[in-house]
């Protein structure tokens, strides 16, 4: 997908200049003018317009996406893949191919393979194998599609979720959201086309993960915050009525846009866009992130408790945004990194997202949304075989880059399946090897965007988030 660099750049000059001759040209038309161009201006949705909604390149299985991130990297070895012989060998020293010529993070010598603590069973009709840990995930199996063959190039917690969300290993490059929106554009324009919930602190990569990068920095993810003004400038400030916010919001983009005039630095139409956008979303936003006008059955179905800003919340929230035609929203959830006391930790992480997942699932489906949006689940790698920690009881495990799991549901995907498969102990895989690039290929053209066409020219070069490489999955489409 080829489009003029910076197209609403220009646009915006355009305007820029009848401001310019209007003020300046002796035409007498004065303030009211202006400000009757300036209401006209920000009422249409002008072609140069860089978050109206565009067609796709082709009929798209999906018009949204939630991404949810485990920051830190949970064990597909404890969640995902059961592995019987990891039980037969448990304790004893791992097989020396394992570790010869492998780096790690902070494995040393000859370590010992570790079975995992946590019973499997077959869930559905499908008979997807999931952990006891994830009972309710297990309630919608059937919607599930595991990939267990994923790997990555990145051994590191920033470098690997960097290189999951922008192609790329460091900051600098935009991330699939802005990729997506860029392509895209919103369906709403009173609410951000691209949302980041948290919750926890997040270790890492941090915000570069929602970075637009190299584009145009409209397209960067919205991270809401906790409290009554999840966006800033949402609020009023005291005294002050929306009428006088109008008022003053039309004077700062005068001066904001004479500063571009002379300036051209894009960072200040973001800035003029973003006001705007608060501006609009004093009528929306209040009530879309007050989740207790819910019916309480739908809160208990999450988990939800009042007052409590949670996983479960920012499930719920998810849903209520791709419900008013948000195209992207990703949901980080920290504290994943479990180098030790890993039954432990795993099990408290679980008992957070176990029942939210599920009742994110489930409702889409009650909603009939659920066909029109994709649900990823991801993290930056997974976990070893091997045991980290001398004692057993409070061991963990360490990175492991070769193998892991993701599992998307929604729109699309083939639900109760899984695509390929590790060794008999998670450690290698030996079918179907899913690369980052090729997840994300496959994640753009559920969305009808083909990862070859939507490019951006910087420095010279046409670059794209798959870079030289990807391919759809398509085994996995429905």
């Amino acid at each position: 997908m080829m489009r003029q660099e910076y197209h609403w750049q220009q646009q915006l000059a355009w305007a820029i200049n009848r401001r310019v001759f209007l003020q300046q040209g002796g035409l007498g038309l004065g303030a009211a003018v202006l400000s009757w161009l300036l209401a006209q201006e920000q009422a249409q949705a002008a072609p140069g317009n860089p978050l109206a909604a565009r067609a796709p390149h082709f009929a798209p299985k999906v018009r949204s996406i939630i991404y949810c991130h485990m920051v830190g990297a949970p064990s597909h070895l404890d969640l995902f893949q059961h592995k019987p012989a990891l039980t037969k060998w448990d304790g004893k020293p791992c097989p020396e191919e394992f570790i010869k010529g492998k780096k790690f993070a902070f494995l040393r010598g000859r370590p010992r393979l570790a079975a995992s603590p946590f019973r499997f069973r077959r869930y559905g009709e499908s008979g997807l194998m999931l952990s006891e840990l994830l009972p309710h995930l297990g309630q919608v199996a059937d919607e599930l599609c595991l990939i267990h063959s994923v790997r990555t190039e990145q051994i590191n917690h920033g470098p690997a979720q960097l290189f999951l969300h922008s192609g790329f290993a460091r900051p600098g490059r935009p991330g699939i959201g802005s990729w997506i929106v860029y392509g895209l554009g919103s369906e709403n324009q009173n609410l951000p086309a691209y949302v980041v919930l948290r919750s926890g602190p997040l270790a890492g990569a941090g915000a570069s993960l929602w970075s637009a990068g190299f584009l145009p920095p409209i397209y960067q993810g919205v991270a809401f915050r906790k409290g009554s003004e999840p966006v800033f400038f949402l609020n009023n400030p005291p005294g002050k009525t929306r009428q006088d916010r109008r008022r003053v919001l039309d004077a700062l983009a005068q001066l904001n846009l004479r500063q571009f005039q002379a300036l051209g630095d894009p960072e200040i139409a973001t800035r003029v866009s973003q006001y705007e956008l608060a501006f609009r979303m004093q009528m929306s936003l209040p009530e879309l992130t007050d989740l207790s006008t819910e019916d309480p059955k739908t809160l208990a179905m999450y988990g939800i408790k009042p007052g409590q800003a949670s996983f479960a919340a920012n499930c719920l929230l998810a849903r209520r945004l791709v419900e008013q035609g948000v195209r992207v929203v990703e949901i980080y959830d920290a504290s994943w990194d479990h180098h030790n006391n890993l039954a432990k930790g795993l099990s408290q992480k679980c008992r957070q997202v176990d029942r939210p997942l599920a009742a994110l699932i489930l409702d889409l489906k009650r909603r009939g949304l659920l066909e029109q949006t994709l649900v990823v689940w991801a993290a930056e790698f997974g976990r070893t075989p091997m045991q980290q920690g001398s004692n057993r009881r409070k061991a963990g495990r360490d990175h492991h880059k070769d193998a892991f799991t993701v599992w998307l549901a929604g729109g699309g995907v083939r639900g109760g399946t899984t695509y390929g498969a590790t060794d008999e102990f998670g450690y290698h895989v030996v079918e179907n090897p899913v690369e980052v690039h090729d997840l994300n290929a496959t994640m753009l053209h559920l969305l009808g965007l083909d990862h070859q066409k939507l490019t951006f020219r910087f420095q010279g070069r046409d670059f794209r988030l798959t870079d030289i490489g990807g391919r759809v999955l398509e085994p996995i489409l429905s």
